[in-house]
């Protein structure tokens, strides 16, 4: 698979002039606009893409789907949200995806306590974050991985997982959760914390339980994630004799997949350590 960047029908940067006064930044969380001038945008030229309903145990929850419109059973790639929601950021790293063979499917696992893509800043989306609880994101994974193999478009035998910041936690967790699961790519997620009745557990009280190798990148100027917690987990790994591992781009700040951001940094963004990773581990 090439990567996204070499395809035909994409569109990889818009410029600043176009993002400030055309609709692109419409679609991202109003607490990361304005949007930089790197945005990448996805074409869907020969993708089926946009939302589907997932039913879960409660009720249905929101999800953003893209895959080829040509061919079925394709392998299967969960994409877990920042705090800021399935924006257009995470909608177009599906359509990424797809454009690489995957069925790619982002649901949106804050609904049920509200839409963080409509609150300001940081500082409000948090509270609204901390009464997600695990569980529930943990029943919501599983419901949209079961909606896929009913669906018979994709072949959830062939299941990755990848998320961002808040997502990279959950990848982990996921990682030890779900038997079926392949592979996972956390980025730049939280290893250890201080456990909460909703958020018992982190990374680095599961390595003995993960049931899929997990790939962590993660940043060496991380202003949130400090880099003596990232060694604290490559130990346990490597103590546990884990097949997973954390990769570290020295000098890159949290964030640096996040190409909408200022915090982007191409030359580390982890596209091509992703796509590797998934080879390696039978989500092909």
């Amino acid at each position: 698979m090439a990567p996204f960047s070499s395809l035909p029908g994409t569109d990889l940067r818009l410029g600043r002039r176009e993002l400030l006064l055309g609709s692109a930044a419409a679609g991202f969380a109003l607490a990361v606009r304005p949007v930089a001038a790197s945005t990448v945008t996805t074409s869907t030229q020969g993708l089926t893409a946009g939302w589907v309903s997932v039913p879960a145990a409660d009720g249905a929850v929101r999800a953003y789907r893209a895959r080829p419109t040509k061919g079925s059973g394709f392998q299967v790639v969960l994409v877990v949200q920042e705090i800021f929601g399935v924006h257009a950021y995470i909608q177009d790293v599906c359509r990424r995806l797809a454009q690489l063979g995957y069925l790619a499917i982002a649901p949106s696992l804050f609904d049920r306590q509200g839409d963080v893509t409509q609150l300001p800043d940081i500082p409000s989306i948090l509270p609204l974050v901390a009464t997600v609880p695990d569980a529930q994101v943990m029943a919501d994974l599983d419901a949209t991985a079961a909606w896929v193999a009913a669906s018979g478009e994709g072949d959830v035998s062939r299941l990755g997982i990848t998320g961002f910041c808040w997502g990279g936690r959950i990848t982990w967790l996921y990682a030890a959760h779900n038997p079926k699961l392949k592979a996972g790519v956390a980025w730049y997620g939280r290893l250890v914390g201080q456990a909460t009745a909703l958020q018992p557990l982190f990374p680095i009280d599961l390595i003995a339980k993960l049931k899929a190798p997990v790939l962590g990148l993660y940043a060496g100027q991380d202003d949130g994630i400090p880099m003596e917690s990232v060694q604290q987990m490559q130990r346990a790994l490597k103590a546990a004799g884990s097949p997973s591992r954390i990769e570290v781009f020295p000098g890159a700040p949290h964030g640096f997949h996040a190409d909408y951001r200022p915090t982007y940094r191409a030359a580390a963004a982890g596209w091509k350590q992703m796509q590797a990773w998934f080879r390696a581990n039978g989500v092909v």
